[in-house]
């Protein structure tokens, strides 16, 4: 297993900064080796002067953008946060509304694509809140009062067709389905 790669791709996908712990119990491995191949990661892309970067604080790591592109990022999230909903968004926040508490994982597969970058935009927004689940080491998306309050609704359950929607096993027997086939699980992944 080449570490550095394995940490990579975990730090770009994760939404927050990882322990070295976490990332060597994740990639079965020891910490201190994973502690070493981090730094080397962060010593690689500060030399690199990419668009990214890993950063370090304390024994966690994180993927981050290049503090050079500030300025362009800024006014990107404050585009995406302030402006309209694009389509992603919305299908993203229906699915937490109707399905919620739901996963990152279940939330990326019912959508077929990787939903980070949207979820931190509901974040931020205040649209939607996470809670981690540590029994599965996995955080739980579901929408906000501010969310329920904004649609003009004194209860989510208001929302058109909810009991049928929220009940409806379908997506449950998919995402069994896609389990079965891929040997994947919520407990084994991000």
């Amino acid at each position: 297993m080449n570490i550095k790669s394995s940490i990579e791709s975990l730090l770009f996908i994760s939404a927050k900064p990882m322990s070295a712990k976490n990332l060597a119990e994740l990639m079965k491995t020891d910490a201190k080796e994973v502690e070493a191949a981090g730094e080397e990661l962060v010593a690689e892309y500060q030399e690199n002067k990419k668009g990214v970067q890993v950063i370090k604080n304390g024994s966690s790591f994180q993927m981050v953008s290049s503090p050079e592109n500030t300025k362009l990022i800024q006014e990107y999230i404050k585009d995406e946060t302030t402006g309209e909903l694009s389509r992603p968004s919305l299908e993203a926040l229906t699915i937490i509304a109707y399905r919620g508490p739901i996963s990152k994982l279940d939330l990326d597969r019912i959508r077929g694509v990787n939903c980070s970058l949207i979820l931190r935009n509901l974040l931020i927004r205040g649209l939607i809140e996470a809670k981690a689940e540590k029994a599965k080491n996995e955080t739980y998306y579901t929408v906000t009062m501010d969310f329920v309050r904004f649609l003009g609704l004194a209860d989510l359950k208001q929302l058109p067709d909810y009991e049928k929607l929220s009940q409806d096993d379908t997506i449950d027997r998919v995402l069994a389905g896609a389990d079965q086939i891929s040997g994947i699980t919520s407990e084994n992944i991000i």
